[in-house]
């Protein structure tokens, strides 16, 4: 009998409460809404609740607004990998605001992919 593919379902999206990234604790929703008003510190994304994916590696990619480095250099998207630690398991993915606040308002797209495939994605407008 093979092994039975994971099962992705986006449980909430919109602004979140400050998150600790050191903690397995997921942040607090605050607002469900794609349409985040910005503010140094705002906390937005989306959370994945996943069964039956224990051992396997999720991709994701968040592509932002054009904005610099330290030197000067445009940002690429940030991409990453999360490993999925039990067959229930629940994955936050977002970004917090941080200065300057104007070079990072606009469009940011968050996707999570699973083997190539998009199992999660959405279009937030930061304002």
């Amino acid at each position: 009998m093979g092994k039975r593919r994971p099962v992705f379902k986006m449980y909430s999206y919109g602004e979140y409460s400050g998150w600790d990234r050191n903690s397995s604790e997921i942040p607090k929703i605050l607002d469900f809404s794609t349409d985040i008003k910005a503010s140094i510190g705002t906390e937005f994304g989306y959370v994945l609740h996943i069964k039956n994916g224990k051992g396997e590696i999720l991709e994701f990619k968040i592509d932002h607004p054009p904005f610099t480095d330290d030197e000067g250099n445009i940002r690429p998207p940030f991409t990453g990998e999360q490993f999925i630690r039990t067959n229930d398991y629940q994955f936050y993915l977002g970004d917090c605001i941080w200065e300057p606040l104007e070079d990072k308002l606009g469009k940011w797209e968050i996707t999570t992919y699973y083997k190539g495939e998009v199992v999660a994605h959405k279009i937030f407008n930061l304002k």
